[in-house]
């Protein structure tokens, strides 16, 4: 009787599903924290990369000897330092402004790129926009002959 009992009670406790709907909860709630982990980690990154291409291409233009030579070199620098973090020139948009290019003025360029996340399982139906835009003053103390050029 008392084994009988025993069987009963152990019946009654039975908990061998348990962990597998723990699991069958818990799984996609970790991917989705795991992939929005590394999504924004891509996004920071080509945020840095734009925020450092504006700032380059602004002051590449800032410095050159002519308004045409600025404008070529800002737009070679952005997309160098766009290139040199990796990231792709098909989505790499690089817009600049001379200002009138007189000493004292303010030149500024402006950066946009597109954070494809396809690749990503759980988040493939997102694209990020990051941009960022970047404000050089000419030197007000440039010489009359390179201003000339």
């Amino acid at each position: 009787m008392v084994r009988r009992l025993r069987a009963m009670a152990g019946k009654a406790h039975d908990e061998s599903g348990q962990a597998l709907v723990e699991a069958a909860l818990a799984i996609p709630v970790l991917l989705v924290l795991v992939f929005g982990v590394v999504a924004a980690g891509r996004v920071v990154e080509a945020k840095i990369a734009v925020q450092a291409a504006a700032r380059e291409s602004s002051r590449a233009l800032a410095v050159a000897p002519s308004e045409e030579q600025g404008i070529a070199d800002a737009l070679t620098a952005g997309e160098n330092v766009a290139d040199g973090y990796g990231l792709g020139s098909d989505r790499l948009t690089v817009e600049v402004d001379s200002g009138g290019f007189a000493r004292g003025g303010t030149v500024t360029s402006e950066v946009r790129y597109n954070v494809s996340l396809s690749d990503l399982p759980l988040l493939s139906f997102f694209d990020v926009d990051v941009g960022a835009s970047h404000s050089e003053r000419i030197d007000i103390y440039r010489s009359r002959e390179v201003a000339a050029r």
